[in-house]
């Protein structure tokens, strides 16, 4: 969570835009039940009546109420008189009769009036209804009604009002809407046109919140996919940085394709838990707790459903979580082993063809391949069975809202569009724990792969510069001295390097030869601080190497490898690594001094021939000689050669050395070599055996006081050859 929390700070704004868009996004989207169990009680079932008690009534009206009314004074009291032609225009254009007759208005009313007035009248209507008996009274008129309840005793008319007092208000409020539908009628009103001017202002707003949402779900979704899509990029940037800060002991302790893995799968777990942890971790909470307030408002006696939703919702959740978490650790190592054994595949596949064990490594991958298939099934498999089992629950769920409500709308304890609202109430609240469930398919994965991630930003490099660091002042004058240097490899018991000492003077050429395996390559890795030295020290100008920025070190060394690599690119952009702004003619002078010019030249536009992935379009001589140009290019004091004209002919490596002795004239020269040839006229050759100096003169001195040495010059070259 740190790690996020780290990465999405930038993003601040952007995600309180998302949360307050999402909280919008919300509020609207549990408006929308609300509105629908609108448009079926009053739109469908009361024809548009919104009012409890008529909003104007005829004077016939009037009196039947108050007749039937326990206490005539409520009802009578909430009107007032209004002439004939005299009431307000909306009401003219409602009722036209009114232009003609004197009719009873309701007063403003405050909410506990109108629910005083409303009961009251209710029961009224019901008292009414009782006496008409089973008649269609919707149908009847108000003198037909009138007529009816002349005919009724008095001890009829007073049993028809206990009967209404002790009557359900969902009952009273029901049979009151159809005796209003009349009251309209008498005065005029147009039934289905209210009804349906009722349907379509509802709709419309229903219409327009289901647009809002909408573009508020948009902008969600534009402000995620920044914030994801930019903590991704700099997890990306900060990784490859701090791995291009590692030695080859740091990137030998993760492997390259471990770091590969979590600089590209493991940041897009990351990247996708930002982007659904922005809408599900904000949205589940309000579709919870808002579901749970307005499915309540709608019914308390039901809420014992949401109850048993949640808890068993809940449990399934939990479950799928303890089984699914362990696998994931699992799966992203078996990703780094499957990425491992393709690397190794790929890049060795002349060699596996060669071999002919094109077999072993089709075993070997599809090995790989079925461990992680393996694992990822058994996660889907179980991640499968979530949703059915979900949709079954919220079937059940839906089936027990529709039974017990049904009862309820039957008994007139509930309208029938509350239970509705009530049911897409609780289907919110269900979908809020699916959310949760997605989140918590994907956040332990993405936990797993945070974790990895983390694990290689907060890797402290073995090699550290120094915060009061020397200076060489610029550029270096090219002396090197190695002090009693000895190195071992991490926690190797036995050192590969032991006492080494020697001083390569500016102008110089020193030359490491011995057996493989000799350390010859390590010795000369401890200059540019590939690695450090266990004990002892590397001077560069009486500095060591260690109080020095790695910057300025390497900047004054040319360094040519002893395997020639090459970028994707042309052989342009591949010397400018030496010299970024370097001229044409600079390119094609190092070019000669490399013996490359004869496969690259200005004639046939040299500088732009394409160079594939690694060099794998050029020769092993090819791609030597241009390391070489690329060094060159770059003109530093000291050269680092490590085995470098190995894929060199004899030709080519004479007059490469010739032509090298010219142009590295005044600057220090070392060159591991396997050939006694290519060392012969170095002012200082170094054999070593076991990590150990055996040797250290000229070729002529060693001849006579090495055995070592005398034996590798032997057996390569003749005894006039070597005079």
């Amino acid at each position: 969570m740190k790690l996020l929390a780290k990465y999405t700070k930038p993003y601040l704004l952007l995600v309180i835009g998302a949360i307050v868009l999402l909280f919008a996004q919300t509020i609207l989207e549990l408006f929308l039940p609300n509105y629908m169990s609108k448009l079926v009680n009053i739109g469908i079932v009361s024809n548009g009546i919104e009012e409890t008690a008529p909003k104007v009534m005829g004077d016939d009206a009037m009196e039947l109420c108050c007749r039937f009314a326990a206490d005539p004074d409520t009802i009578r009291n909430d009107y007032q008189w209004t002439e004939p032609g005299k009431a307000s225009k909306s009401l003219l254009k409602t009722y036209p009769m009114l232009e003609t007759e004197g009719a009873w208005v309701k007063n403003d009313l405050g909410k506990a009036a109108k629910a005083e007035l409303g009961t009251a009248y209710g029961q009224a209507m019901y008292a009414l209804s009782v006496v008409i008996g089973e008649k269609d009274y919707s149908s009847m008129s108000i003198a037909e009604m009138q007529k009816a309840a002349d005919g009724a005793s008095e001890a009829a008319l007073n049993d028809a009002k206990t009967q209404a007092s002790k009557t359900s208000s969902g009952l009273t409020g029901s049979v009151a809407v159809s005796f209003t539908g009349v009251f309209y009628k008498e005065l005029g009103a147009v039934a289905v046109k209210r009804q349906q001017g009722y349907i379509w202002r509802v709709g419309g707003i229903m219409l327009a919140l289901s647009l809002l949402s909408g573009l508020a779900d948009m902008g969600v979704g534009i402000f995620g996919a920044r914030v994801s899509a930019g903590t991704g990029r700099a997890i990306r940037r900060d990784i490859f940085r701090k791995v291009t800060s590692f030695s080859n002991e740091d990137i030998d302790k993760f492997s390259t394709a471990t770091l590969i893995t979590r600089s590209t799968n493991d940041v897009q777990q990351v990247q996708m838990v930002v982007m659904m942890g922005i809408r599900m971790v904000c949205m589940a909470p309000l579709y919870c707790i808002g579901g749970t307030v307005m499915a309540l408002q709608k019914s308390k006696d039901m809420s014992w459903i949401v109850a048993v939703a949640v808890v068993l919702l809940l449990s399934l959740q939990v479950v799928m979580f303890k089984l699914i978490t362990p696998k994931f650790k699992i799966m992203q190592k078996l990703t780094d082993k499957l990425n491992l054994v393709a690397r190794e595949s790929l890049t060795g596949m002349l060699v596996i063809r060669a071999f002919g064990n094109e077999k072993v490594e089709e075993n070997r991958f599809d090995q790989a391949n079925k461990d992680i298939t393996n694992v990822g099934l058994y996660v889907q498999r179980t991640m499968a069975t979530l949703n059915p089992i979900e949709n079954l629950l919220l079937s059940c769920i839906t089936l027990l809202i529709v039974w017990v409500g049904g009862h309820y709308v039957a008994d007139f304890k509930m309208p029938i569009g509350d239970m509705l609202a009530y049911m897409q109430y609780v289907m919110q609240i269900v979908m809020s724990f699916m959310m949760i469930a997605q989140m918590f398919i994907f956040l332990p994965r993405a936990m797993v792969a945070a974790g990895r991630v983390k694990e290689v930003l907060d890797t402290e490099p073995v090699l550290k510069e120094k915060e009061a660091h020397k200076t060489l002042g610029g550029r270096s004058k090219g002396k090197v001295e190695y002090r009693d240097v000895s190195f071992r490899y991490g926690d190797a018991e036995n050192c590969v390097l032991e006492h080494i000492s020697f001083t390569a003077q500016p102008g110089q050429t020193v030359a490491f030869i011995g057996s493989t395996g000799s350390g010859k390559s390590t010795l000369i890795n401890l200059l540019p601080r590939f690695y450090d030295v266990t004990s002892g020290s590397i001077l560069v100008d009486g500095v060591d190497v260690r109080d020095l920025t790695l910057n300025e070190l390497r900047n004054n060394i040319g360094y040519i490898p002893q395997k020639g690599l090459l970028f994707s690119g042309d052989v342009g952009t591949n010397l400018s690594l030496g010299k970024e702004f370097a001229t044409d003619e600079e390119m094609f002078a190092a070019i000669r001094t490399a013996q490359g010019i004869d496969f690259i030249n200005p004639e046939n536009n040299g500088l732009n021939i394409a160079i594939a992935q690694g060099g794998e379009n050029v020769s092993g001589g090819q791609k030597q000689r241009l390391s070489i140009a690329r060094a060159l290019i770059k003109n530093p004091p000291i050269f680092i050669f490590d085995d470098s004209f190995s894929a060199l002919d004899f030709r080519t490596d004479a007059s490469l050395r010739k032509a090298l002795y010219e142009t590295t004239e005044n600057a220090t020269v070392l060159i591991v070599a396997q050939r006694v040839s290519t060392i012969m006229n170095a002012d200082q050759i170094i054999v070593l055996e076991e990590g150990r100096v055996v040797g250290h003169g000229t070729h002529r001195e060693l001849l006579k006081s090495c055995e070592a040495y005398r034996e590798i010059a032997e057996s390569q070259l003749t005894k006039e050859e070597l005079a």
